[in-house]
């Protein structure tokens, strides 16, 4: 019986180590299981995250994509109406303008035909005068008789303005341009006073300018100018001194004989014919200082 209970004792002190080793490590694996569990539930928390972020970053690309497919359907939509705008505006305002443009050329057209009109009236008044005389010479009374007389710088006895001046027009329009020379010098000579010399004075360089004599053509026309400043004839002659001074090859002084004709009667017949004259020498209308001032 002491055996036994000494037996009993060893066996007990010795399984004593062996049992509190046990359960150390049974607590020991508890806590790893429960740090298990721990890691496997922060895991399912990460995955369940991730998964929602994962849904939420898909569903914000999706409306991103639609985003930009709503712009581009916007913007496609705005570039259309903006060419329909286009086209809508585009054919009035081209077509206005086309009408102004019409316009443009009708209205120089207009100004044109009244700048013909108003030199076609100065040659009907010219005419008309021309007219009255030779009326004035076909309805005159007889020439007094020989005997009565004259001072010897005066006409021949029998001699008339108006029976002088219809001569020498019936002479240059039959082409004895001689004759009608010497007609008109001696109207100029004997009635230089009379509304009719002006037109004497121009004949007689018309005359000297269709047969190329040009400097004694300018000189004529030069006497229209400066004795006889205001007549019917001054912007012919003002013309014809131009075109006489182009002849002789006085280029600078026919330009500014055809710009002062234009700037005292811009709208003339004789304007056109200079501004044509100028275009063909190659020079502007006006100077170019002139051009800078305006």
């Amino acid at each position: 019986m002491r055996v036994f209970c000494l037996f009993v004792l060893v066996v007990f002190v010795i399984s004593a180590p062996v049992f509190g080793a046990s359960r150390e490590m049974v607590q020991l694996q508890r806590d790893v299981s429960l740090l298990q569990d721990d890691v496997r539930s922060l895991q399912r928390t990460v995955d369940e995250k991730l998964a929602t972020l994962n849904t939420l970053i898909q569903q914000t690309l999706d409306n991103v994509n639609k985003a930009n497919t709503n712009v581009a359907v916007l913007d496609s939509n705005l570039r259309d109406k903006l060419r329909d705008q286009e086209k809508m505006v585009a054919a009035p305002v081209a077509g206005l303008n086309s009408r102004l443009e019409q316009m443009a050329s009708e209205f120089q057209a207009l100004k044109e035909t009244i700048a013909d009109m108003n030199g076609r009236m100065g040659k009907l008044q010219a005419q008309v005068t021309d007219l009255g005389s030779t009326i004035k010479v076909l309805s005159s009374p007889p020439p007094p008789p020989p005997g009565l007389g004259v001072s010897p710088e005066g006409p021949p006895p029998g001699t008339s303005a108006e029976s002088l001046y219809s001569n020498a027009l019936r002479d240059q329009s039959g082409g004895r341009f001689d004759l009608a020379l010497q007609q008109f010098t001696d109207y100029v000579a004997w009635f230089g006073d009379t509304d009719l010399a002006p037109n004497a004075q121009f004949y007689i360089g018309s005359i000297q300018y269709n047969r190329g004599e040009f400097e004694s053509a300018l000189k004529s026309f030069d006497m229209v100018l400066e004795k006889y400043p205001q007549n019917n004839k001054t912007l012919d002659a003002r013309y014809m001194k131009g075109m006489s001074l182009v002849k002789m090859g006085q280029r600078n002084a026919a330009v500014q004989e055809f710009r002062a004709l234009i700037k005292t009667a811009p709208s003339s017949e004789q304007a056109t014919k200079s501004k044509a004259q100028l275009k063909i020498l190659g020079m502007p209308y006006a100077p170019a200082a002139s051009r800078k001032r305006r």
